[in-house]
């Protein structure tokens, strides 16, 4: 299995990264690092509904998701900014508005396959005292 990891772009050192990110990383992140980051991108149900939603719809505004999700603008522009910064979503600007989508497919199918094995284990997820808040 071969797995790569491009992280920063070429004129930023992995110090510069740590520093300026708006998360913090070990200074020499590993796989396991990076995949517990990458997967904590999904661990809001908010933003879960949000990829769910423009999954449905191809693409959504703000105020689109806001009206869909019944939060305030800050709060899914948050979860948008973080879901951009992780490679979740991108947007396009039409005008005055933003119209964001699903970055990748692959995306979709990390979700399917979450639904997927939810399918099998809804029970003991629901009561799992382990993974929660501040864990």
């Amino acid at each position: 299995m071969h797995q790569k990891f491009l992280l920063y772009s070429v004129s930023m050192s992995v110090q510069d990264a740590t520093t300026t990110a708006p998360f913090v990383l070990p200074a020499q992140p590993d796989a396991p690092d990076l995949v517990a980051k990458y997967f904590r991108g999904l661990g809001d149900a908010t933003r879960v509904r949000i990829l769910g939603l423009l999954e449905e719809r191809g693409e959504s505004s703000v105020s689109e998701l806001m009206a869909a999700v019944g939060q305030s603008q800050s709060k899914v522009s948050n979860h948008l900014a973080c879901l951009r910064w992780c490679g979740f979503v991108n947007g396009q600007r039409d005008g005055r508005i933003v119209r964001y989508r699903v970055a990748d497919e692959r995306v979709i199918q990390v979700l399917a396959l979450g639904r997927s094995l939810l399918a099998d284990n809804a029970e003991h997820v629901a009561t799992c005292g382990h993974i929660g808040e501040g864990c």
